[in-house]
């Protein structure tokens, strides 16, 4: 087993909450490591930060979240898989997985980062999340990795979701005054086609932005078509609020 310098002194303490040993605790000491706690002790040679396995484990959570949605939801649209993987992998419910093991109190960071809340910062409890799924990938497998993810996070997580029980207008009405307070507003933007066979085009908006437009053979199916391509919208943006204490 590999040494440095300056071990982590509560690894076993960590271990017994994540209810995995590491063959390799350099690994693990590793996925803890802050690039601000390097930044403030230059003098320490043998360790690096947690960025390089944070951009493994993104890889790694993306590959098994995937994975067992397509196995596990076998009649559900591309749009919903795509939705529910979102739920899953976002910044916020990185930093509740992050929560769930303590992670945070053991992450090592500079005194700045961690005077401004760092330990209880979103976006730095989720990457190291994710450095955590890569150093259990390098440590023990895929395999290892992915029933560790499943059993304790992801089927736990889903059991307590109902993204797919509501209609699509609905949940990104929830999440538009979730995230910014905003009830969202939809909009007849043109109708087209003889009376038999109208097609409607609507748009959703928050303020003055447009997030979402639908088509539909009625105003209800183009709303409903709008506020999907708003929850997919909304799904890809890195939200300024979920890097912050």
């Amino acid at each position: 087993m590999r040494k440095t310098i300056a071990e982590h002194p509560n690894l076993d303490e960590l271990q017994a909450i994540l209810g995995f040993r590491f063959r390799d605790r350099f690994l693990l000491e590793t996925a803890l490591t802050h690039r601000s706690f390097l930044n403030e002790n230059p003098d320490l040679p043998d360790l690096t930060d947690n960025e390089r396995l944070e951009f493994l484990g993104d890889a790694v959570l993306d590959f098994v979240v995937g994975d067992y949605l397509f196995h596990c939801f076998p009649d559900y649209r591309e749009g919903d898989l795509t939705l529910l993987r979102a739920a899953l992998v976002q910044t916020r419910t990185l930093a509740k997985f992050a929560g769930q093991i303590r992670l945070g109190e053991f992450i090592r960071m500079g005194r700045g980062e961690e005077q401004s809340g760092g330990r209880q910062r979103k976006g730095l409890l989720a990457d190291a999340f994710e450095a955590l799924i890569g150093a259990i990938y390098l440590d023990q497998g895929l395999n290892a990795a992915q029933q560790w993810l499943v059993e304790r996070f992801i089927e736990p997580a889903l059991a307590e979701m109902d993204v797919l029980a509501k209609d699509p207008k609905s949940r990104f009405q929830e999440e538009a005054q979730t995230l910014f307070g905003i009830t969202p507003v939809y909009e007849l933007v043109s109708e087209e086609g003889p009376d038999h066979a109208k097609v409607f085009t609507m748009q959703v908006r928050l303020g003055d932005e447009v997030w979402g437009v639908g088509r539909g053979r009625s105003k209800q199916e183009a709303t409903q078509a709008a506020a999907e391509e708003a929850l997919r919208r909304l799904a890809e943006v890195e939200f300024a609020d979920e890097e912050e204490v």
